[in-house]
């Protein structure tokens, strides 16, 4: 990664952290904001439709199963991932089939699992393997942090983003070796170097 980005991306972390706590002026967490989108492979107009996206399905899944509160819908580039916990096939189909009428989907993997929802510390423990990878990709100072999506459900990783041949085996290694990692899954869209460098100049 070239120096210049890689301490944007540090600074974008740092002002996410300090945002949170409450210790940054708005002004200054737009700004952070905007530095975040601007490093993100995908373009605004579609960072803004997977936004769209998330709230349009997170909206149908009341009316579409029972127990939506035990579904998380992530959408990178409009393709969506679906995880959490359902009670049944016939929910977790449900599920699926709300999502796809949302406009502007162009594709679904369904990885909701049919079992009770997991406890609190699961899910926190979940959101520290999340920061623990990201950190990781971090330190490896050549991957780009903002690159690829992490989730993380029961120990269950999944990463997506837009990637190369040769750059997707390096994250799935980092994610791997991050402790109370169960399985790693990756949901890559790939492109090939000249789409990369297309991306990296805009």
């Amino acid at each position: 990664m070239h120096p210049t980005r890689r301490l944007a991306v540090v600074s974008v972390l740092l002002g996410s952290t300090l945002a949170a706590s409450g210790c940054l002026p708005l002004a200054a967490t737009g700004m952070a904001v905007g530095a975040m989108a601007a490093l993100d492979r995908r373009t605004v107009g579609a960072q803004t439709e997977d936004t769209e996206i998330e709230l349009r399905a997170g909206n149908r899944m009341p009316d579409a199963i029972k127990g939506a509160r035990g579904v998380a819908i992530t959408s990178y580039n409009r393709r969506v991932l679906l995880t959490g916990q359902v009670p049944d096939e016939a929910s977790k189909l449900d599920a699926e089939r709300a999502v796809r009428q949302v406009p502007g989907v162009r594709e679904v993997f369904n990885e909701l699992e049919m079992a009770s929802r997991v406890t609190f510390s699961t899910a926190a423990n979940d959101s520290a393997i999340t920061a623990r990878i990201k950190a990781g990709f971090l330190e490896q100072k050549v991957l780009n942090t903002n690159a690829v999506k992490v989730v993380t459900e029961n120990g269950v990783v999944y990463l997506m983003g837009l990637l190369t041949q040769r750059e997707g085996p390096a994250y799935a290694t980092v994610a791997s070796r991050v402790g109370g990692v169960r399985r790693v899954v990756t949901l890559y869209e790939y492109i090939t170097d000249e789409e990369l460098a297309r991306i990296t100049a805009r």
